[in-house]
């Protein structure tokens, strides 16, 4: 009950008139629509601004009640704090709320297992030895401790283990006894309810291959049964026919009744009006990772579980608890090692053991190391929380109170700052899980928080709550979008929602956290720069745990001529004097009027980064290669797994300065503190060993550039690193290609870069959000950016003047001297833009008021492809070359 009150309890997070929002936030609102922006949500969400110190001011609801709502919300929890410094020390920095996706698990637990693994040998189950009968006896005790778990006996069901929950649903699908549709009998039915996950709605293209009817059922109508009354089944018809629903929508957290379970088995409460005998299909996978299930009260017939929603390892395990009452009934065809008494290889001979069907089933081959490790899993949960019932109050307490303070948010105009999807009030644990979903206004803030944006693999329940038809889901696919992917908003209406949950290590803490960021990026005004960090007390720091470069930054003003004389030394040489006092117009002498006297267009600066997300090379003439200029973007620094890293991931890339030498063919690179290192340009491909990598989901062939820079990379990280090379004699075709340009069948190639060969940004674009920043705070306590720090952020290859803010992004095509160059479109920005290139700290503020002025893609910057290039001659481009864009459709240039 005290966990109930929490909503009533808590004041209106916007409420107070003591604190009321800046002047002119209204105007804010009103230009706002009531949009979805999942995929601009999660992009700033995860973003940490490591740089700032002070935390706002706290809303009314944290600064009133914070000591009498902790104690209720740690009921039945011993060690909260210790549970997160001890357990989940890797948390500290991070606001994780995507419990829904995949929970975490405690060190403890990892700990366990590993000391169990290395302490024990598990051998076969299926052998004959001390080992095997280890393994299989540790494992039937794991399926004994599954059923304690559920409150249930092996009289009544029987565990069998698969590849996750979409795995026991697929089985239950491919073993359920369905009896075909014919011109005498209707046959089966296949229902579910359209709340259900992807892998439920998927059941149907099985049923389907049977001549089996399927029919999607809405929730209203089940309820509506209630108040018509369904009549009882046939008791003579035995015709088979299953229900599948979820005892908890993983999109918006709705519990929908278990009692529907016997009701439907009973006939008392049918999904269609059909003679025959129901069984149910009771999805868990949801709702059992915070909440018990008690199987000795509701006995659906089949409940498939994913074990990594309730203990965060292992990932690929799952089961299907099955009622042994409807067992018999299964039908398996494919048998395996493990399930046969006897059978003949040359013959279609084939016994299964003793308990035909489940027996087979449940001996079928399985991850028997990853089934021990649930051993573990339950060992810690039990340990750290004390069993689900307190998981259950403990997650819908900070649920409930974090919906109350997200419905109580208000524009001052009275407007709701937040549109929350549910069917419930949040009244009761019975009638809601701990998930949220909602959709904002706008979001413009950068913070550490991790949650899930989209639709979440429940396409039914997003088109029902956003108000989606069948016709406007065909028309988003046409239009380009897919499940997954970012287009978050079409036609004004938006394409899915946010969605934040909890689990039992999240805290309080955790949740006003996250009430700050929502309060921050909405109720805001552009002059208001009073926003917090979604850090938290204690639990969470805002800055300790950001990767921390060493002191100063690499300043090493290399440029071409000092370094790097190129294949024509002449030529190169021949230009510096002309262009050295042309690229002098970047810096703050140039920082005038954005739209004033342009004066003439022409190219500015000129950069390549050698290696993908290091410090930027500035040159004033360079080769141009097939991929772009020559040498940009050819090597990438990868993790020990061979990943990719980014300054997302690790901002002190950009303190590593490669500088490259085409007259001694070396890439020298450099960074404070370590000594200087050469990597040859290129390698004897017969004698180096290519490998695979990935470069935004394309395949690519590359190469290992030796130990000694591992070395030295893995020094400057504190981890082990390694520098690969795009091998020469691979060719990565572009997704995006110019409409016009080169002959069909011939495709534009790429280097490591993400999209396109060239991006070029207008000065004058740069000045205008120069401003943008200057006039949004007036009292900065830190000196505004410079244009120059500003241009080192979107890490361009181009730069120009001479052209009016933003004109780039209607440009169709350009010519800079005699290179041609096809206009892909924007470049959609990233968290990449929050870091400071000479220091490798973070700061909000640019990609924050992008957001703000630039609507709902933070666009800055435009991809260039080569529409035609001719090698058969050396091609540069160079600073001072004259900018001749041709704007679209119009023609004109």
């Amino acid at each position: 009950r005290a966990e109930r009150r929490l909503a009533r309890e808590a004041p209106p997070l916007g409420g107070d008139p003591s604190h009321s929002l800046p002047a002119g936030f209204g105007s804010l609102a009103s230009r706002t629509s009531r949009a979805g922006w999942p995929g601009l949500f999660r992009r700033q969400a995860r973003i940490m601004a490591c740089g700032a110190t002070e935390r706002g001011p706290e809303p009314p609801a944290f600064q009133r009640h914070p000591e009498a709502i902790a104690p209720r919300l740690a009921h039945g929890y011993g060690l909260r704090r210790e549970l997160r410094d001890l357990e989940f020390g890797r948390l500290a920095g991070t606001v994780y709320l995507d419990h829904a996706g995949a929970t975490l698990f405690p060190q403890s637990q990892l700990t366990n297992f590993t000391k169990d693994l290395t302490e024990n040998v598990y051998g076969n189950p299926h052998s004959q030895n001390t080992t095997s009968k280890l393994t299989h006896d540790t494992v039937e005790q794991v399926r004994y401790r599954i059923l304690s778990h559920f409150h249930t006996t092996p009289e009544d069901y029987t565990v069998i283990f698969t590849a996750g929950s979409t795995a026991a649903l697929r089985l239950v699908a491919e073993a359920f006894p369905w009896v075909s549709r014919t011109p005498e009998n209707s046959g089966s039915h296949f229902c579910y309810l359209t709340d259900n996950h992807t892998s439920v709605v998927g059941m149907r293209k099985v049923a389907s291959a049977m001549n089996v009817t399927s029919t999607p059922v809405k929730p209203e109508d089940m309820w509506s049964l209630e108040e018509r009354g369904a009549g009882a089944c046939d008791a003579d018809c035995r015709l088979p026919h299953l229900f599948c629903y979820p005892a908890q929508s993983n999109f918006s957290g709705t519990r929908y009744p278990l009692s529907w379970i016997e009701e439907v088995k009973s006939g008392r409460r049918s999904p269609v009006s059909v003679p025959g005998r129901w069984f149910v299909l009771l999805d868990a996978a949801s709702y059992v990772s915070t909440s018990p299930l008690d199987l000795s009260a509701h006995q659906p017939d089949f409940v498939p579980v994913s074990f990594y929603k309730i203990f965060g390892l292992p990932t690929g395990l799952g089961a299907l608890l099955v009622s042994n009452h409807v067992a018999p009934l299964l039908r398996k065809g494919y048998f395996g090692g493990g399930t046969a008494a006897a059978y003949l290889a040359g013959e279609d001979f084939y016994i299964p053991r003793s308990s035909p069907t489940v027996a087979s089933l449940k001996m079928a081959p399985y991850h028997s190391l990853d089934i021990i490790a649930l051993k573990h899993g339950f060992d810690a949960l039990e340990h750290l929380t004390g069993g689900m019932e307190n998981i259950q109050r403990h997650t819908f307490a900070l649920a409930q109170y974090t919906h109350s303070a997200l419905s109580s948010l208000c524009y001052p105009n009275g407007a709701p700052v937040v549109r929350i999807y549910s069917d419930s009030k949040f009244s009761s644990p019975d009638v809601q899980g701990p998930i949220i979903n909602f959709n904002v206004d706008k979001m413009a803030s950068l913070y550490n928080i991790h949650l899930r944006t989209g639709c979440f693999c429940n396409l039914g329940a997003c088109q029902r709550h956003l108000g989606l038809s069948d016709e406007m889901v065909k028309k988003h696919f046409q239009a380009g979008h897919v499940c997954g992917d970012d287009v978050d908003i079409i036609d004004g209406r938006p394409t899915g929602s946010v969605r934040v949950s909890f689990g039992y290590m999240s805290t309080l803490e955790d949740a006003q956290a996250f009430l700050r960021f929502i309060r921050a990026i909405c109720l805001r005004s552009p002059g208001d720069q009073s926003v917090s960090q979604a850090s938290t007390s204690g639990a969470l720091s805002s800055g300790s745990d950001c990767h921390s470069p060493p002191e100063g930054a690499c300043t090493d003003p290399t440029v071409c001529n000092d370094s790097c004389p190129a294949a024509n030394t002449v030529d190169l040489d021949r230009s510096l004097s002309k262009a050295s006092s042309i690229q002098q117009t970047l810096p703050e002498e140039a920082a005038g009027i954005p739209n004033g006297d342009l004066g003439s267009h022409i190219v500015t600066n000129i950069y390549l980064y050698p290696i993908k997300s290091c410090a930027a090379f500035e040159v004033t003439k360079w080769p141009v290669g097939s991929k772009g200029l020559l040498y940009d973007r050819n090597w990438m620094v990868v993790n020990h797994n061979g990943i990719c890293l980014s300054q997302k991931q690790e901002p002190r890339l950009c303190l590593i300065q490669p500088v490259i030498n085409l007259q001694q063919r070396i890439m020298v690179i450099k960074a404070k503190g370590m000594e200087p290192i050469e990597v040859p340009l290129e390698e004897d491909s017969t004698r180096v060993q290519i490998c695979q990598s990935r470069v935004c989901a394309d395949r690519v062939n590359t190469y290992d550039c030796g130990e000694n820079v591992s070395k030295w990379l893995s020094k400057f990280f504190g981890r082990p690193c390694h520098l690969i090379k795009q091998s020469p004699d691979f060719q990565r075709n572009a997704r995006k290609t110019p409409g016009k340009g080169p002959s069909p069948g011939t495709a534009a190639t790429l280097s490591l870069v993400n999209e396109a060969q060239y991006l070029l940004v207008n000065t004058s674009s740069v000045l205008e959000l120069q401003q943008q920043l200057n006039a949004s705070d007036e009292h900065r306590k830190e000196e505004p950016l410079s244009v120059k720090d500003l241009v080192s952020r979107f890490r361009a290859n181009i730069i120009t003047k001479g052209a009016r803010a933003f004109e780039e992004e209607a440009w169709d095509e350009v010519s800079v001297g005699s290179l041609h160059f096809q206009v892909l479109g924007p470049c959609h920005r990233c968290q990449m833009i929050c870091i400071d290139q000479k220091t490798g700290q973070r700061n909000q503020d640019v990609f924050q008021q992008l957001s703000e002025s630039r609507g709902r893609k933070v666009n800055f910057g435009v991809y260039l492809m080569h529409a035609s290039l001719d090698l058969s001659s050396p091609c540069f481009l160079s600073v001072g070359s004259e900018v001749l864009p041709v704007l679209k459709e119009r023609g004109v240039s």
